[in-house]
């Protein structure tokens, strides 16, 4: 065999070892992305492509099965409720064999579901903006401006309102609605309970929680089929170099049997695009 074979054949081992080592006793992921348990993404707001199309080439390069889209900003009018945007990223997905992971609604943090009109109507269009990208969740954010208090009864109240008013459409149309927030998992419960559909899950972010000082592999297990997707972020550490076992991680979702998208929106410090591919290898060695 020429030496330069040889060398290659060793390189791939070494590669295959180390994944190997990083996911225990989880095997890598060979299969084709379509029948994987599990689907790693990307949130484009996270590569800093919020509102570009070009979105799907970096995230192409960072070698991710799909990427999770924001429906837009105040700025271009949540762009993403037009025909004509919806179709330029089709075609970005298509050209680079991506997916269309889900959408989120970000410029909730700053124009709040919890007291803005304007929040309330971009969810509604939100179901229908799913169903033309051919995605099943739409995440409205609850941060910031729009971050959840559940001491403050008139700012639930509304909350739960809009989701009882727009639950049925999305009922109807198989959209799923995961409110993404920094309550705990009882707390969400709670909300969820009192919406009363099955259309309203939790989008759970492992990192988020554990800022918030949560135990996330009792909140996962404790919300069970309530959660419909899930973030990865470690604060400022790349996945597996920080605070959260992931392989943790993997054991929760298998005990209440997830399957889906984990999207990487974790810090780069080292730069984007090394530092995500190497989160994207890590995930994908433990999530297969």
């Amino acid at each position: 065999m020429p030496m330069t074979t040889r060398r290659a054949m060793l390189a791939r081992s070494l590669q295959a070892a180390a994944f190997a080592a990083m996911a225990g006793p989880f095997q890598p992921l060979f299969a084709a992305p379509q029948s994987r348990r599990f689907k790693i993404g990307v949130c484009d707001w996270s590569i800093n492509k919020r509102s570009d199309p070009t979105c799907f080439d970096l995230a192409k390069e960072i070698g991710v099965d799909g990427v999770q889209v924001d429906l837009g900003t105040v700025a271009n009018d949540m762009f993403l409720r037009q025909p004509e945007v919806q179709k330029t990223y089709l075609e970005a997905a298509k050209r680079t064999g991506l997916e269309i992971a889900s959408l989120a609604v970000a410029e909730m943090n700053d124009v709040p579901l919890k007291k803005d009109p304007r929040a309330a109507q971009w969810l509604a269009d939100s179901i229908g903006v799913c169903k033309a990208l051919g995605v099943t969740i739409t995440m409205p954010a609850c941060f910031c401006a729009g971050d959840l208090d559940m001491s403050n009864a008139a700012e639930i109240d509304h909350v739960v309102n809009v989701l009882k008013d727009v639950a049925p459409k999305a009922e109807r149309q198989g959209i799923i609605i995961g409110i993404e927030n920094y309550l705990s998992a009882e707390h969400n419960m709670r909300l969820l309970d009192r919406v009363g559909s099955p259309a309203v899950k939790v989008y759970y972010d492992v990192g988020n929680s554990t800022d918030k000082g949560c135990d996330i592999l009792k909140e996962i297990r404790l919300l069970g089929k309530h959660i419909c997707e899930l973030h990865a972020k470690d604060g400022n550490h790349m996945l597996g170099q920080g605070r959260i076992d992931f392989k943790q991680v993997r054991k929760a979702l298998d005990d209440i049997d997830y399957s889906g998208w984990i999207q990487i929106e974790a810090a780069a410090p080292h730069g984007l695009i090394p530092d995500y591919t190497a989160d994207c290898r890590y995930l994908k060695a433990i999530f297969s």
